[in-house]
């Protein structure tokens, strides 16, 4: 296929990598990153995406979605597709996919699972949201940069998705934190705590496969000083993202408000900005009960 791809940074970039290694023609473009080796550089995201049979987004926010698909479906032609891997608000999804109906395109928005290590192992899952023909047009992309995508339902389903999905991880992160945190100070081996979580009532993916405790279990960010492989700064984007959709359709997520709270606390007014969102867990030993 010809393919745009217009953002590419950490994620973008091996996404973008990985298809052009596959034999697919990918024409990028980003206003700072370099475009990898392999990728056709672009001067303007209109060019990335002019006679493209699929434009891939992976960008910051919604504002800044809204924008490019502006600019870019008046350049697509018609019957192509805007896949969006981005991670934003669910109005801003539906309304990209209402633009591109409007101009006799498809739009899907396909948030991804897996960070940058999965970006760049093709190893992503996507959660995505849209129409079935559309899905299925992108299927094949879907397959060289991720080992699982999901069709979630219509237009924001795949947002949704990832936003609830990533409050879960927020609230079961910081809980995990505050077990290990517990367990030290009542002098309880965090090698035995693992062992008898891990196998029990307590599992989680929080505990099990990233471990916020330096030395116990599989590899993860905090064996390396908790250099981010998913950073809090982005935890707390998502978890705003869920208190976002929680009010608009008025539901009551005490809990995720709860995380969304202590990580705005952790990135924005303690040490947490830049560093892995596991890194919690340092912070809570270094506290007494308010």
């Amino acid at each position: 296929m010809k393919i745009g791809f217009i953002g590419l940074g950490n994620m973008g970039s091996p996404m973008a990598t990985n298809l052009a290694k596959s034999g697919h023609d990918v024409q990028g473009f980003d206003l700072s990153a370099p475009v990898p080796e392999g990728v056709n550089g672009a001067a303007s995201a209109a060019e990335a995406a002019q006679d493209a049979d699929v434009v891939i987004t992976m960008l910051p926010n919604g504002t800044i979605l809204r924008t490019v698909a502006a600019e870019v479906l008046s350049v697509m032609r018609p019957g192509a597709v805007l896949c969006d891997c981005s991670t934003v608000d669910v109005d801003s999804a539906r309304s990209v996919a209402e633009q591109a109906r409007a101009a006799g395109m498809a739009a899907l928005d396909a948030p991804v699972s897996g960070g940058v290590g999965g970006a760049t192992a093709g190893t992503l899952t996507f959660m995505v949201g849209g129409p079935e023909a559309a899905f299925q047009t992108v299927a094949p992309l879907f397959e060289v940069m991720g080992q699982k995508a999901v069709h979630c339902g219509d237009a924001g389903a795949g947002q949704a998705a990832k936003i609830c999905n990533n409050m879960i991880l927020g609230v079961t992160m910081a809980v995990t934190c505050e077990a290990f945190a517990l367990a030290d100070k009542l002098g309880l081996d965090r090698a035995r705590m693992f062992d008898v979580v891990s196998t029990s009532s307590g599992y989680s993916w929080s505990m099990n496969a990233y471990c916020p405790a330096p030395g116990v279990g599989p590899q993860s960010p905090a064996d390396n000083d908790y250099k981010p492989g998913f950073a809090a700064d982005l935890m707390l984007k998502d978890l705003r993202l869920s208190q976002q959709a929680a009010q608009s359709v008025n539901a009551d997520t005490p809990m995720g408000a709860r995380a969304t709270a202590l990580y705005a606390q952790f990135v924005e007014t303690e040490d947490g900005s830049g560093r892995d969102f596991s890194a919690l867990l340092p912070r809570f030993v270094g506290r007494a009960r308010s």
